[in-house]
């Protein structure tokens, strides 16, 4: 079977990398749209129409199923293109359930887009799994960029992990795709402190629910 995963830039591909080990009978088609990046500074109408040519190029490769690895597009224009496409889709967003579950400070950190962050689906998130949970935000703005140029600024990430683990926080969410590539350097920044969650088995989990029900 062909899938399709999209996300802006460089994040997704950890995705393809947790998909393909998992499921490596699957035909991935990876599209990304770095032209237009960073995806979570720019209005919806933008991002709505940056994407949906691409997925309407994966409907025409023939992709059967199609793995939205950008929380920016999930969070944010998902139920819009799930009504537009006939293809089954399987989203990514920050954590808050699991990270809410989990805190024993009643306090967590999610390490997002401003867009992902001013969407009405992540908002819903926190109202529906974090009531009486204090969730902090941090401005992590610029992180995609600097995962994209590989500047990643260490002492800048730093600052923000600490600054959130002094407050309180013991989960720290990744709610971007393209914090992959540095959650080594979170871990080992948190490590003994705070616990960092990052989605890609979950995504995989719920990509083999969808086949299933495909099957």
């Amino acid at each position: 079977m062909k899938i399709g995963v999209f996300d802006s830039g460089v994040g997704g591909l950890a995705v393809v990398q947790a998909i393909a080990k998992s499921m490596p009978e699957l035909e991935i088609d990876y599209k990304d749209d770095k032209t237009h990046l960073p995806y979570g500074t720019k209005s919806i109408d933008e991002i709505y129409g940056y994407v949906k040519p691409i997925f309407k190029s994966f409907v025409a490769d023939g992709c059967q199923i199609i793995v939205v690895a950008c929380n920016t597009v999930t969070t944010n224009l998902i139920d819009c293109l799930r009504s537009e496409f006939e293809v089954p889709m399987v989203g990514i967003e920050p954590m808050v359930k699991p990270a809410a579950a989990a805190t024993k400070s009643g306090i967590i950190a999610v390490c997002a887009t401003p867009r992902t962050l001013s969407s009405q689906r992540y908002a819903w998130l926190k109202r529906q799994y974090a009531k009486g949970v204090k969730v902090l935000e941090p401005d992590c703005s610029d992180w995609a960029t600097m995962v994209e140029n590989n500047g990643v600024d260490r002492d800048k990430i730093a600052e923000i992990i600490d600054s959130v683990i002094a407050r309180g926080a013991d989960q720290i969410v990744l709610g971007c795709t393209h914090y992959h590539w540095i959650e080594q350097q979170i871990n080992q920044i948190a490590a003994g402190r705070a616990t960092v969650l990052q989605p890609e088995d979950a995504v995989v989990s719920q990509l083999k629910r969808v086949l299933a029900q495909l099957a």
